[in-house]
């Protein structure tokens, strides 16, 4: 494994309620379970971390208790962080409602996260071999996103650059949106968000859409469809569908950091596309069977989990055979 995944990203403390059913409107719930959390991008710093890669965080911390505990959870991982903590704000933090469906819903409150600038940011240097990754969160923020901007654009044009647009996406004002996307090395996206940035149509249209007109200097993107897997198109034209596995989820939460955290740890190690798209499915699969946004198995867990389904579907072909 060579260089470190850069985390450029907005860390929060997640309060987890798990809860049957949302609540109508002017009424009340008791949720059956309550964590404190690291969440944000913590959750993807964590997949890429347990996978093998060394991850520093180079976003902003905060000075009270939220931070605290955030740095707290860094230390737990071996996340270093490179910036100092904001010394008026503390971190910010998100309600995260898990149904029993396995859907989450989300109510969430920035702090030191939110506020980015090029002093603060002068320690974050990427070397070669390195890796960054950076999320529309931060770019939805005002007192962030020209900062990240300008700094993503000064960017080594030798260094590697991941980007999710995150849900946030219609915050993000489209000129700093197609700024990044124009530095971007690889973009990972749900379907929602590809459409969003490229249009309507079919995944196939919207992939070669997004690497024609919005990514000219991208090497692929990646279109995420949840527990069906995802869609890779690269800058050549090969395409796949790599389809998703099927297990009994539990917590979606995180399951889309998980997979590209998982996906660029395994890009970074020199594994093809493809297949590294095809291991991304199989830690997201596994992290939705377990509870908590940074759920991510490692790299051994993984692997397990990809032997004994291709064990199964070998036996399975042969059942059918005979």
């Amino acid at each position: 494994m060579s260089g470190r995944l850069v985390h450029i990203g907005s860390a929060v403390v997640d309060y987890v309620y798990r809860i049957d059913a949302l609540p109508a409107p002017g009424t009340e719930k008791t949720a059956s379970d309550f964590a404190q959390v690291a969440g944000g991008g913590f959750n993807m710093m964590v997949a890429a971390s347990r996978t093998g890669m060394t991850v520093v965080f180079g976003g902003q911390l905060g000075s009270g208790p939220n931070g605290d505990f955030l740095r707290a959870a860094f230390a737990a991982e071996s996340i270093e962080t490179l910036t100092p903590a904001s010394p008026v704000m503390d971190s910010g933090n998100c309600v995260a409602m898990i149904s029993s469906d396995a859907e989450r819903t989300f109510v969430s409150w920035p702090g030191a996260e939110s506020v980015l600038s090029l002093d603060m940011m002068a320690p974050v240097q990427a070397s070669a071999g390195d890796w960054v990754f950076a999320s529309g969160y931060t770019l939805s923020y005002s007192g962030s996103r020209d900062a990240l901007a300008d700094w993503i654009e000064a960017l080594p044009a030798d260094i590697p650059f991941v980007f999710d647009p995150a849900p946030v996406i219609a915050d993000i004002p489209r000129a700093i949106l197609d700024r990044v996307l124009a530095h971007t090395t690889w973009l990972s996206c749900n379907t929602t968000e590809a459409a969003e940035i490229a249009g309507l149509g079919a995944v196939e249209a919207l992939a070669a859409r997004l690497l024609s007109s919005h990514c000219p200097k991208a090497e692929g993107v990646v279109i995420r469809a949840g527990a069906k897997g995802c869609f890779v198109r690269l800058a050549d034209g090969s395409t796949q569908t790599v389809p998703g596995f099927k297990v009994d989820a539990i917590d979606t939460n995180g399951a889309g950091d998980t997979h590209i955290g998982s996906f660029v740890s395994a890009l970074s190690r020199g594994v093809p596309a493809f297949e590294a798209a095809r291991y991304a499915n199989a830690a997201a699969a596994l992290s939705v069977t377990r509870h908590g946004g940074s759920s991510s198995p490692n790299n051994q867990e993984i692997q397990e989990f990809l032997s004994h389904h291709d064990r199964s579907s070998t036996a399975h072909g042969r059942k059918q055979e005979a």
